[in-house]
Order: structure tokens, then sequence, then C-alpha cells
């Protein structure tokens, strides 16, 4: 396997997921800075400075406004993906992370926290598109056997920018008065970097040649990514979906819920792959700093040990892909470097990976998923008990620690690392782009409407808001167990084989697509 493949998910990640968690986290940082900032515009600007009240709505909205932008990029990955392919979509995303890092870091300067909420908006709108985009065109490029490894490293990223955010936003770093603008506009970095790196990749080979028609350039990206070998095997796969579709368009959302050939695949988009939001994972990071100071950590230093849990999420997800085993890791070869750009020459180096070092890989998404939904509810379940009792016992604090750390590695473990890849697994080409398009959207609105109620809720329910979190993983656990299908090394038609079997039940035909304008294609087991 070529080191191609691998240098496109790098440079994927640092446009893509590395954008959003390092947006997601770096606000927290220059809160009171910021806020500073609106109270002294308004007094130079009116005489009078607002209310406590006011500057605190303003806050709310400059945070909540990035799901906003994130929904608008979400709406547009679609079109954009379709018309223009991949690599230029992604290339599009950079241009509102440019403008946003502009806007926020000469606000101070200009004196305007408008330019703040612009730049907030710009950014979410990078994060929705740049995302969705992301995690479609690296799942594409992979060869069957990659895919989810491939997909994995979408959720490193997350991670990564999550856990940079935090440690950019330190004291010691960039987290002062006079240097909140530079934290704000530190997005431009990486921003540059991918756009001057992605240029010398190819498109996504499912796109070129299910959506182009062109074979020639298909097989070029492949051999290009997948290094010299026999590829027949996985291009043959992609022309068979080609065939099943024919010349479909590509469909909208209102074809998701419609159209039956898709109607569990939908559901399971829904439920496993739409409603990260209701996994806890903010709930649990809300309540850590309360749970560290309990247990002895002195408050200066809370800020370090999140970075400890920002640590773990990367690690785990790392650990979702690499099996830690000595025995596995010996097997690889030294990587030799390849030149990047599509002209490659006709030697491309290769790594050779045996798939049993890859642990998404070896046990399957299925048991992976399962597996994890099924801790982190005991892990919830046991916070709940935990910080009920934490003032009656003096080393409860500590199992409350560990209880945060054990849920935090079964979602980096599980869910984190696998539902990346879930809709490229689970739909065909021309389902794919609004696949991602409504995971995005009911993503992006769960975040924004979590963030509005959740202080209600936690000021309700308190620890037990765990509860509403608990019922859904130990749901999603079943529902997986159930009725989810294994999409582990099967091609895109295999597993549209297994998802019919619950579309039509009781026939025994399986049809791969069905509308009343077009004809049906019957799809046998390859």
């Amino acid at each position: 396997m070529s080191s191609n493949l691998f240098l496109l998910a790098f440079v994927l990640g640092i446009g893509g997921g590395f954008q959003y968690g390092l947006q997601i986290s770096i606000i927290n940082s220059p809160t009171e800075y910021i806020k500073s900032f609106i109270r002294e515009t308004c007094l130079r600007r009116y005489g009078s400075s607002p209310s406590e009240e006011m500057i605190t709505l303003m806050w709310s909205f400059i945070v909540s406004i990035y799901s906003i932008g994130g929904l608008l990029g979400s709406l547009s990955a679609g079109y954009l993906s379709v018309r223009f392919g991949r690599k230029k979509a992604m290339l599009f995303a950079d241009i509102p992370s440019l403008l946003s890092a502009a806007l926020m870091g000469f606000s101070q300067l200009c004196g305007s926290f408008e330019m703040i909420i612009a730049g907030r908006l710009f950014a979410g709108v990078c994060g929705g598109l740049a995302l969705n985009i992301h995690l479609m065109y690296a799942g594409e490029c992979a060869p069957r056997k990659l895919r989810g490894l491939v997909a994995v490293t979408a959720s490193t990223a997350i991670a990564t920018g999550k856990f940079v955010g935090f440690a950019l936003g330190l004291r010691e770093v960039l987290g002062v008065d006079a240097l909140w603008p530079i934290l704000m506009a530190v997005n431009a970095l990486p921003a540059l970097v991918h756009l001057l790196t992605l240029p010398f990749f190819p498109d996504s080979p499912r796109y070129l040649l299910i959506d182009k028609k062109d074979k020639e350039g298909c097989i070029k990206a492949v051999k290009w990514l997948w290094g010299d070998g026999d590829h027949m095997a996985e291009i043959d796969d992609m022309m068979a979906e080609q065939e099943a579709i024919r010349e479909e368009q590509a469909k909208s959302m209102c074809d998701l819920f419609r159209d039956r050939p898709v109607r569990w695949q939908f559901i399971t988009l829904f439920l496993v792959s739409s409603c990260m939001q209701l996994i806890g994972n903010n709930v649990v990071y809300f309540y850590a700093y309360s749970v560290f100071i309990n247990a002895g950590i002195p408050l200066a230093q809370t800020h370090y040990v999140s970075l400890g849990v920002g640590i773990t999420e990367i690690l785990t997800t790392l650990m979702c892909a690499m099996l830690p085993t000595a025995l596995h890791l010996s097997t690889f070869p030294t990587p030799v470097p390849a030149v990047p750009g599509p002209a490659q020459s006709p030697q491309t180096p290769s790594l050779t990976l045996p798939d049993e070092i890859f642990l998404i890989e070896r046990a399957g998404r299925k048991t992976l998923l399962w597996k994890s939904y099924t801790v982190m509810a005991l892990a919830l379940g046991l916070l709940t008990v935990t910080l009920s009792l934490q003032d009656a016992f003096s080393w409860v604090p500590y199992c409350s620690v560990a209880l945060i750390f054990i849920f935090i590695m079964s979602f980096g473990i599980g869910p984190a690392g696998v539902l990346c890849s879930l809709p490229t697994e689970i739909f065909i080409q021309s389902y794919r782009p609004a696949a991602y398009v409504f995971n995005g959207t009911i993503n992006w609105i769960q975040l924004f409407i979590l963030g509005l109620l959740f202080p209600f809720i936690v000021e309700g329910l308190g620890s037990f808001c765990f509860i509403i979190f608990l019922t859904y993983c130990l749901s999603m656990a079943i529902f997986v167990f159930l009725v989810m299908p294994e999409t582990k090394g099967k091609t895109i038609l295999q597993v549209m084989e297994e998802f019919n079997r619950l579309n039509y039940r009781g026939k025994k035909k399986q049809t791969i697509l069905e509308q009343s304008n077009c004809s049906v294609v019957t799809v046998t087991r390859l």
C-alpha cells in the first residue's frame, strides 16, 4: 500500500477535522478577554457600558453562531462535492477559514466585536463544509480493507484539534489579554498549509469513475494512492456500483426519507451516527472540572488535567486504528517517502501492511460499536452514583476521575473512530453526498439546541442528567448488536444487499435501486 494514501489522510485532516476540533476548544480560553473587549467597545461608542446580562447574551451569540455557520456549511457540502468534486470542495472550505481568521484577528485593532461574530460564522461554514467533505473524500480514496482505518484518521484530527486549541489557550502560550486576537486567528495557519498541499493530490477515484465517467483518471488516481499492484478487483467493484446506479443523478435529503432501498440505511445513520451529541461526551467534559477539583486537584492545575483528557481522546482514536501488540507492530517495514504529485514514477514506494495490525479492521465496526456503547453506558451509570456520593467518602472523587477517563477511552475506540466511515460504507455513490449533508445537518442542529438547553438540564437534574445519555448509549448498543450489519471488508453492493434483507423483508430478490421513473437493477451477491 502506497504511503501517499496516508499522506492524503494527513493533509485532509489538517483542513477538515483539525479545523473543526480547533474551533470548538479555542473559544474557551479568551472568554473574559472578549467580554471585556465588548464592554470597552460599547463604552467608547455609546458612552455607557451594557449590563452583564447583555454581555452574557452577546457572548452566547458569539459561541452559538458557530453552529449556525456549521449548518450552512453542511447544507452546501452535498452540492459542492457533486458539482466541483471532492478536492475542489475541500479547497473551497479554506476560503471562509482564512476570512474568519482575518476578521477575528483584526477585530480588536478595528474596535469591532461584530467582526468576531462574523468571523465565528465563517469559521462554522468552514467546519461544516470541510468536515463533511473530509469524511467523504477520505472514505472514497481508501481501498476496501483500509476504509475504516483511513476514516479513523478524521477522528484523530478532530481530537488533535481540540487538544491544540486547549494548549494554545494556556496562559503560558496565547491565553493572555494582549494575545487573544492572535489566538482567535490561528486557524489561518492550517488553512494555508491545506491550501498549498492538497492540489498535489488526485480527486476521489470513486468520484472520477462514477460521477465523471473518467475511467483512465480513476485508474491513475488508484495507482498513485495505493501504489503498484493489481487493483482491478477494486475498480471492478466501482464499475459494478456505477452500473447499479446507471445514469442516476445525485439524490437529495428528501430521497433519503422516502426511498425504500435506503430505508434502513437512513434509520441506522440517524440513530447511530447522526445523534453523536446524545452520547454525552460534551456533558462529561463539562463535569470534568468540578470532578477534578473535588479530587483535590488545585484550580490552577485543572486546565492541565483537561489536556490529559484531550491526549487520552487522541490516543484512543489511534488505538482504534492500531492494535497495540508488539508482535504485530514488528511486522511494519520501514516506510519509503514518496514525492507528492500525480505525476508519480512507475515504481511507487509501497507499504505492505497486514490487516491484523488494525484494530478497526480486525474487530470490525459492529463489535467495536456495541461493546463501546455498553462500556460508556456503564461508565455513565456509575458516574451518576459517584457524583451523588462524592461528599460522602474521600475516595469517591477519584473513582469519578477514573470513570471519566474510561468514558473518554470508550468513546475514542468506538463511536469517535468507527462512525466517521459509516455513511461511506452503507450508501452507494448517488445517495452518499445527501447522507453526509443529513448527518452534518442533524449534528449541527443538535449541537446548537443542546448548547442552549444544557445549562437548564444541568440546573434541573444535576448529575442525574447522565441518565438521558445513558439511555441512548444502552439503546444504541442493543440496536447495533441486533440490527446493524457488519461492513468490514465488504464492497458497497454487498453492504447494500445486507440492508436489503431489512428493506425488502419477505422478498427473494435484492433490489439496489427502485424508482418509479427508472428501471430496477437486481444485484446478486458478489
